[in-house]
């Protein structure tokens, strides 16, 4: 177990180094001018060359990526050109949303997901399992900006009316206020440390923020808000959950030991639940985890449509801005998360399968 451990985690360590230096080139090979796209197109040549001259872009590429990486074994982000503020503080403000949304999103499909797939298994070539399998294939196929739209127009304009309408946009109405729980609480913490820094992280989750400190009017307002976004990015990783949970349930019950277990006259959900599921579990399991993957960058999308201030939508505004910190920050911190996601899949595996122990 503890080799197995120490093998993931070290073939994480490259992992994570390709991704710095690729976010590295990436950002900096996007077409236009920073200046520009900052300052805007009256930007005076001597204004450029000081703007470029105090944010380092003026030295070679290779000493630029040796700088960074030094920043970042140190922990620092640098700070946003565009905002002039430093990223870390806006990963505090920006990335809690975007976890929050990813994981009401992945709650969304695996619930939904898992279930419709052992049911369309069990039930093979019914009319169940083939309309499962025609909306999962639909799912796979829309696109998360359409879909939002359309969700956005239904439940915003066509049901304003009804007890089903939901807000279109934000993550709370107006005049309302997420106070931090630590302030509800009323702690005494030092604004710059450490400490204060996690509460704050903590305390941009808006619904577990509101949830702890018992302000229900905000987390009916929060949950509100996040609803559409939510159902959005949860479709397509949905459909690909349903499918494979679908796919692995059929093959285990072709086994023989899933006939010898019905021969004995055990109850049909006991077999389908203690002997198929559980042993169809690990790749499952394993596309679970690819989908965080899918949800971060489908962030991106639904953001963007609903106005959510998470990750995505900052990292798409720092793209058309040029702002290389906040670019080259979020993209790997969200490609960490990714690899962190997935070793935690990798070592699910010894408790799933107990015959990886032995390898």
């Amino acid at each position: 177990m503890l080799q197995y451990t120490i093998r993931r985690v070290l073939l994480a360590i490259p992992v994570i180094f390709g991704i710095l230096l690729v976010t590295f080139i990436l950002a900096r090979s996007v077409k236009g001018d920073p200046c520009k796209a900052i300052l805007g197109e009256k930007a005076t040549q001597e204004v450029c060359e000081r703007f470029i001259r105090e944010h380092g872009l003026d030295k070679p590429k290779l000493v630029q990526f040796g700088i960074y990486m030094k920043d970042i074994a140190r922990g620092d982000f640098g700070e946003s050109i565009r905002f002039s503020r430093p990223v870390t503080t806006i990963l505090i403000e920006r990335l809690p949303t975007t976890i929050e949304l990813s994981v009401t999103a992945l709650v969304l499909a695996v619930l939904f997901g898992i279930p419709l797939g052992v049911i369309s298994a069990v039930k093979r070539n019914s009319i169940v399992d083939v309309i499962t399998m025609i909306w999962a294939n639909i799912g796979v196929s829309m696109p998360v900006y359409w879909l939002g739209l359309m969700l956005a127009y239904t439940f915003a304009l066509l049901l304003k009316d009804t007890p089903f309408w939901l807000p279109p946009a934000g993550r709370l109405s107006a005049g309302l206020v997420a106070v931090p729980f630590f302030e509800v609480w009323n702690w005494n913490v030092t604004e710059g440390t450490a400490l204060y820094g996690i509460l704050d992280f903590i305390s941009h989750m808006f619904v577990f923020n509101s949830l702890i400190t018992g302000d229900w009017e905000v987390l009916k307002d929060a949950v509100q808000h996040l609803i559409l976004p939510a159902v959005a990015l949860s479709t397509i990783p949905l459909a690909i959950i349903a499918r494979m949970t679908r796919s692995s349930m059929l093959e285990v019950l072709r086994q023989d030991y899933i006939r010898t277990a019905r021969a004995k006259g055990l109850q049909e959900n006991f077999v389908i639940l203690r002997h198929a599921f559980r042993n169809a579990l690990l790749p499952i399991t394993t596309i679970i985890g690819l989908q965080v993957g899918i949800l971060f960058s489908g962030a991106v999308l639904t953001e963007t449509i609903f106005s959510f201030a998470g990750v995505g939508r900052m990292l798409f505004e720092a793209i058309t801005a040029r702002d290389y910190p906040i670019v080259q920050a979020f993209t790997v911190v969200i490609a960490m998360i990714y690899v962190f996601i997935n070793l935690l899949v990798d070592l699910s595996y010894v408790f799933i399968d107990p015959r990886i122990r032995l390898d």
